[in-house]
């Protein structure tokens, strides 16, 4: 969990889908384990690496995995989010929403992803203006792999056969951080 939560995001999401068994575990969860060790054992040379002069400042990237548990049927939430080309902060957990499509699964990533990237942003011009760096204020891109999601938040919520069982408030705070040029989602 250390690893997974300090070091090494690559291997955040099978940590997280492992650690849900701790309680009980089985010998295919020990098994997960071992192939986790090993994995660790074939990478030890990666790792997070910081440098000294970022030239591309904050990015962001979003996935979610519909009904990744079927038994509960919970789609699991991903993002990451770089600066300078080095991974600074990452999620991989099961949504708290039954989303009932794919679509409305990476909605809800999206908008995880735009909540941790307002937060980021902050905390960045904090540490600049601390630091008495200037810089200039410009949107961060996020990208989304559903194409079909990112030209629904640029269009706005419409509500359709396809996008009537989402709550709006997951398009419009979205929409609004775009509007503002907080964010830019490609």
């Amino acid at each position: 969990m250390y690893l997974a939560n300090c070091t090494r995001p690559d291997i955040a999401f099978a940590t997280n889908l492992l650690a849900r068994y701790s309680s009980s575990p089985t010998r295919r969860h020990w098994n997960g384990i071992k192939h986790i060790f090993r994995y660790l054992q074939g990478t030890i040379e990666f790792g997070l690496y910081y440098s000294r002069n970022p030239e591309v400042g904050l990015v962001g990237f979003a996935d979610a995995g519909y009904l990744s548990d079927p038994h509960k049927a919970r789609s699991q939430t991903g993002y990451v989010f770089t600066y300078g080309g080095t991974a600074i902060s990452w999620r991989s957990q099961k949504q708290t929403l039954v989303a009932t499509s794919s679509n409305y699964a990476e909605i809800i990533a999206l908008h995880e992803a735009c909540r941790e990237c307002v937060w980021l942003r902050s905390l960045i011009q904090h540490i600049q203006e601390a630091s008495g760096v200037s810089t200039k204020k410009e949107p961060t891109t996020i990208y989304e792999d559903n194409s079909a999601c990112v030209t629904q938040l640029k269009e706005g919520y419409i509500k359709s056969d396809r996008t009537k069982h989402i709550p709006p408030r997951f398009f419009s705070y979205t929409q609004e951080l775009e509007k503002n040029q907080e964010v830019d989602i490609h």
